[in-house]
């Protein structure tokens, strides 16, 4: 357990939508004064921050962590999916922590995957997880988050992955996903799997499901869009909901093979979680699994639909202060 000279904790769950911020008290402490705010409400993150503390009458934290939607790849930070750019050092000065811990918020997620309770997750088809086997992770937001664990030596813990697995090249399973795809690309110049598997995605996917099909695709958000799919009273929606599903599951099927995922593969982000169990009525299982000669290795494994009412993000970043 993590000494008491590392409390109080400031934790943070930076999206390109909301920033979720929650206070950890003492080593083994609940998180608490869970509060959520659009991101685009605050010119900087340190705003952000100094809300959440001025609003919530809390003191100087002594360690700050984050998960931020964005690689990490030195002090400075400019968010890929919101206008946010900051300094970490900068931030750490302005807010007097003693350490201010950056990761992307995947990494975090993928932390606080071992924590969940059954309650947290359920299950869409497979088998057993493999203990002590590496884990995957993939969720649509606003933009593709990808990550996961590795097992260390000795049974040393789990190692978390920091990549922008999002942005690999999207791959289709037949001519007409072959054909979204190539429409995705003459309009992006690279289709990369979060042009189609996020928010931003469902709109791009239903502009190119209208257009293959002759049609002017009107102008609807990602919400919009799913809830037409909800409701069957759009036939592009629908079909753009089904191609989402059919993506994912070869998207998450490619990484739990580069992963050897037989601890299980996890999904997470804004978007599956909040739509229940219409991915596992969708084709999503049997896209993951149709790998040719290694459908047998994927059918065991089990996929896990984060579904936890506080972002596990910020469990995973105090687990980062922890372990990183």
């Amino acid at each position: 357990m993590a000494s008491n000279d590392t409390y109080p904790r400031l934790l943070g769950d930076i999206g390109g939508t909301n920033a979720r911020f929650a206070w950890q008290a003492h080593a083994g402490a609940a998180l608490s004064d869970i509060a959520t705010y659009p991101a685009k409400d605050h010119p900087t993150l340190l705003d952000a921050m100094q809300r959440y503390l001025r609003e919530h009458g809390k003191p100087q934290a002594r360690w700050c962590a984050i998960g931020i939607a964005n690689p990490v790849t030195g002090d400075h930070i400019q968010m890929t999916n919101h206008h946010w750019s900051f300094s970490i050092s900068a931030v750490q000065a302005a807010l007097g922590a003693e350490r201010f811990l950056v990761v992307n918020d995947f990494t975090a997620l993928a932390l606080a995957l071992p924590l969940l309770g059954a309650d947290e997750r359920y299950q869409v088809g497979g088998g057993e997880a493999i203990a002590n086997a590496p884990i995957g992770l993939v969720g649509p937001g606003t933009g593709l988050g990808v990550s996961g664990l590795l097992p260390m030596p000795q049974g040393r813990g789990m190692l978390p992955l920091g990549g922008e697995g999002g942005h690999v090249s999207l791959a289709g399973a037949d001519d007409y996903e072959d054909e979204i795809i190539r429409l995705l690309r003459h309009r992006y110049g690279h289709a990369s799997a979060e042009r189609a598997l996020s928010g931003p995605g469902l709109v791009a996917l239903y502009e190119a499901v209208c257009t293959q099909a002759g049609a002017n695709p009107q102008a609807r958000t990602a919400d919009e869009i799913t809830a037409a799919a909800v409701a069957g009273s759009d036939v592009h929606c629908v079909q753009t909901e089904a191609l989402f599903y059919a993506l994912l599951g070869g998207v998450a099927g490619n990484l739990a093979l580069s992963l050897g995922a037989r601890g299980g593969m996890y999904v997470g982000g804004g978007i599956v979680p909040r739509l229940g169990q219409r991915i596992a009525a969708s084709n999503f299982r049997t896209r993951f699994e149709k790998k040719g000669r290694f459908e047998d290795y994927l059918r065991a494994i089990p996929v896990f639909v984060v579904k936890a009412a506080v972002s596990p993000a910020l469990v995973g970043a105090s687990q980062a202060l922890d372990n990183l």
